[in-house]
């Protein structure tokens, strides 16, 4: 989960944050949010929109913006007229890692007897989906910050890294687990084990980036994503989540179970009647989420 003070990645990002360093204090901002901006974007404002607002240090992750970030997707996730989220950083950095200097004085008692950085886990809970829209650097827990989402958009400039072994540690909020998962043992060893980035193409390819764009369509195309997303019944899309979720955690004779019968349950929806109706009818469905 750490990010790049004191490795070698910070040389290479020295020239980004030159006159600020690495080091922001959590406030700034606008609105009831210090270290985020949130508002609801789309046609029908059915997309919550959050970026993270820590410029000065490359949206490093201290605790007050995780906290933030929480309460974002919590009432997103509450509201009634948000179908999907987009979670982003600015044209320099997504997340450029945990803040090092926010954790380097703890002990071993302080990390294990708080349980630091359970909070992340958090936004796992959240049951609409969430789109990493990834432009600059993602790197450690950016990067996990973006594997906590459900599909990751990256700008042809992104980069992504886990340099956690530079600081003598290893990733601490989903690095060595879900980073195998998205890219296979072999590329994520080589990560965690090196610290090395690789670029949005090697991600794509690698399978932990669902599509490129150029960094300055990114926005817009993973605005696009999340109001396609939102045309489609509520019920089906928290459906969809929950099944494809499941086939990370549950054996495949389990996975296929919990598909069936969120198959079958769909059944009990009026917008399943509805869809199947309208494709019968050739004429555009008018999902009501119920």
């Amino acid at each position: 989960m750490l990010g790049i003070a004191r490795t070698g990645i910070q040389v290479t990002l020295a020239s980004v944050a030159r006159g600020n360093g690495l080091r922001q204090l959590c406030s700034g901002g606008s609105g009831s949010y210090k270290n985020i901006l949130v508002e609801k974007k789309g046609d029908k404002s059915q997309v919550g929109f959050v970026r993270l607002n820590r410029p000065k240090a490359l949206n490093s992750l201290c605790d007050d913006l995780l906290r933030e970030l929480n309460v974002a997707f919590r009432e997103f996730d509450a509201d009634p007229s948000v179908k999907a989220i987009v979670l982003t950083g600015s044209s320099k950095a997504f997340a450029a890692g945990a803040d090092i200097k926010e954790m380097q004085p703890k002990t071993y008692s302080t990390v294990f007897g708080t349980n630091f950085i359970n909070d992340w886990t958090e936004m796992l809970r959240i049951r609409k989906p969430i789109i990493a829209a990834v432009n600059g650097y993602a790197l450690g827990g950016g990067c996990e910050l973006a594997m906590m989402c459900d599909i990751i958009y990256a700008g042809d400039s992104a980069k992504f890294a886990q340099p956690e072994i530079r600081l003598g540690t290893i990733p601490g909020a989903g690095g060595t687990q879900r980073l195998p998962r998205a890219v296979g043992k072999s590329k994520a060893m080589e990560m965690c084990l090196t610290g090395d980035m690789i670029t949005a193409k090697e991600a794509e390819s690698a399978g932990l980036v669902s599509k490129v764009v150029p960094a300055d369509k990114l926005e817009a195309a993973a605005l696009d994503l999340a109001e396609r997303i939102s045309r489609m019944s509520l019920m089906a899309i928290y459906a969809a989540k929950e099944s494809v979720n499941a086939a990370y955690e549950a054996p495949l004779s389990q996975g296929l179970l919990l598909e069936r019968r969120l198959f079958h349950a769909s059944f009990g929806t009026r917008d399943r009647s509805e869809g199947m109706s309208a494709f019968t009818e050739k004429r555009a469905a008018e999902f009501k989420d119920e």
